[in-house]
């Protein structure tokens, strides 16, 4: 099994997830009006780490990073764009899915984390669809195989040139020994509603599905003969794009490259700072709440662009989320602080609320909800420290309600002239930013006893007090500060010193209270797999299926089902 992790290509010392289109390697946007074309095109030699080649338009976290940022400049860059195009920049391939060499060699937490990753990015295409009316169809010109198959997946219509050669398939169980990471078991049952004789018959054949049965099966949505593909694919756009709710006339704002100061020990945004206490396994992520009113208008807004303090603290958040997981795999649990006058932030919920008919308003709660996600499934414990001049409201009060544990000083410290530490809950903590399953963070803590949530509703507007919080079940602990910095670090010291494989599992667990849904089933299953699996000599030994892939010589499988 791979323990060590591969050095990065070019000199890198951490993987950024900081781009933009003049920088990208595997990825081409293309606008024509309201139709994007995203071309993707992988250079072979631009791997993220030494050792393979990315032939055959097979991916790396770094070919995915640009994807990310592709449909992220589309819903804020680009407002006008109502469909876009998934095509293949190859002759014969449409995309051969996660580059092997790349998994064969990766370190356990890099598989899980690249695998986590890509799901995401996935979520996000769907969720340009669902939330913007940014609607997405895939040509599959050429083999679709496993992550390849994974991405059209995430598509709204699948469109397959009927040539004889084209197919679509999910080959990780008999050629890998593993299974599709990208969440197409969960996609081709849930999403696609394949018959599960017809799913075990395609994840079972390494050559995959081609032409009619692919439609019939529900793997595709239309085959399309070659001479007409072009043709059927205007068609199909202009369809698309005539249902979609986004503004013609809308101009986008330029997403500007975010600001950071690394040190050895933590990084500086404008509006968080991340502390790393390495010998104790901690980062300490401490947000700042706004430092000037809200906007009088959404024009005001628009123009503030990027630098607009609710999508410029999102960003970094998101940036930082993502450093700490890939860079800092042995961190133990994030601890989450703020500070600010929480007056301040609601009044920004306030302002968004009144403006939830502007696409921009919207797009950026839309990014919240998917940077809340992303805390949410991170491989680490989370907890919040809610003391004197914190900034708990609205929206960064789901900052505390997203993590295992919060704790809340009673009243003032000793010679502290802050204020008391407060909570104050909002419209947006009642629906704005569901859950994976769902449901509200509020509504998933209050499963057992629905009025439970209502009554914390009847509080919105108030600053609450830690007693008060505690009663109303939004905090684990309130403690005076006598108790408090005890009762944190036995916390902290005892989370470090607990498997990380076992809190994994437990979070993921706890996590996910409720209804399930397509993506909870997708983040549950293969935080469950991936964590099995992955580790497996079957897979990963020096005889694994990983490891021999290509070489020629056969598997050798322990053959006890366990």
């Amino acid at each position: 099994m791979a323990d060590a992790e591969r050095k990065l290509s070019n000199g890198r010392t951490r993987i950024e997830f900081q781009t933009d289109p003049s920088r990208y390697r595997h990825w081409k946007l293309k606008l024509d009006g309201d139709i994007v074309t995203l071309l993707m095109d992988v250079d072979e030699k631009g791997a993220l780490f030494e050792g393979y080649e990315l032939k055959l338009n097979s991916y790396d976290l770094g070919v995915d990073i640009e994807l990310a940022d592709a449909i992220e400049r589309l819903r804020f860059e680009h407002p006008q764009a109502r469909v876009i195009l998934l095509r293949s920049g190859k002759p014969r391939v449409f995309c051969a899915g996660a580059n092997i060499r790349m998994l064969a060699g990766a370190s356990h937490a890099h598989k899980v984390n690249f695998c986590k990753f890509t799901n995401e990015t996935r979520n996000s295409i769907e969720d340009a669809s669902a939330a913007s009316g940014l609607a997405t169809i895939c040509i599959i010109t050429g083999t679709a195989a496993g992550g390849g198959y994974e991405l059209a997946l995430a598509a709204d219509h699948i469109m397959l040139v009927d040539d004889g050669a084209t197919a679509v398939s999910l080959p990780e169980l008999p050629l890998l020994a593993v299974l599709p990471g990208t969440g197409g078991l969960t996609r081709v049952t849930d999403k696609r509603k394949v018959r599960r004789d017809h799913a075990d018959v395609f994840c079972t054949t390494e050559e995959g599905i081609k032409g009619k049965r692919a439609v019939d099966w529900r793997l595709v949505d239309e085959v399309v003969p070659g001479s007409k593909l072009e043709e059927a694919v205007v068609r199909r756009a202009k369809e698309f794009a005539a249902k979609s709710p986004r503004p013609a006339g809308a101009h986008g704002i330029k997403l500007d490259p975010l600001k950071v100061e690394r040190s050895p020990n933590g990084g500086e945004y404008s509006s968080i700072s991340v502390a790393f206490a390495r010998s104790e396994r901690i980062a300490t992520v401490a947000v700042r709440g706004p430092d000037a009113v809200p906007p009088k208008s959404a024009e005001e807004m628009v123009a503030l662009g990027s630098q607009f303090w609710p999508l410029r603290l999102a960003r970094e958040l998101d940036d930082a989320i993502l450093d700490i997981r890939v860079n800092e795999f042995d961190t133990a649990a994030i601890v989450f602080k703020s500070s600010g006058d929480p007056a301040q932030m609601m009044a920004y919920d306030a302002f968004l609320d009144a403006n939830m008919d502007h696409w921009l308003a919207r797009e950026i709660r839309n990014l919240w909800k998917r940077v809340l996600k992303r805390i949410d499934v991170t491989s680490r414990s989370l907890v919040a420290l809610i003391e004197p001049g914190s900034c708990f409201a609205g929206t960064l009060a789901e900052l505390a309600f997203a993590t295992d544990r919060s704790y809340m000083l009673i009243g003032q410290r000793e010679g502290d002239n802050k204020p008391p530490a407060a909570i104050a809950l909002a419209d947006v903590n009642f629906g704005a930013y569901p859950m994976s399953n769902g449901l509200s963070r509020l509504a998933s803590r209050f499963l057992a006893n629905p009025a439970d949530l209502d009554t914390a509703k009847s509080e919105r507007g108030k600053m609450l007090d830690a007693d008060t919080a505690q009663k109303l079940g939004l905090v684990t602990f309130a403690l005076d500060d006598i108790d408090w910095q005890d009762e944190v670090r036995v916390f902290l010291e005892e989370r470090a010193s607990f498997s990380p494989d076992g809190l994994t599992g437990l979070e993921a667990n706890l996590r996910f209270a409720g209804p399930e849904t397509m993506e909870s089933k997708i983040f549950a299953r293969l935080t469950a797999w991936q964590n099995w699996i992955f580790q497996r000599p079957n897979a990963v030994g020096e005889e694994g299926a990983l490891r021999r892939y290509g070489t020629g010589q056969k598997p050798v499988f322990d053959t006890r089902r366990v």
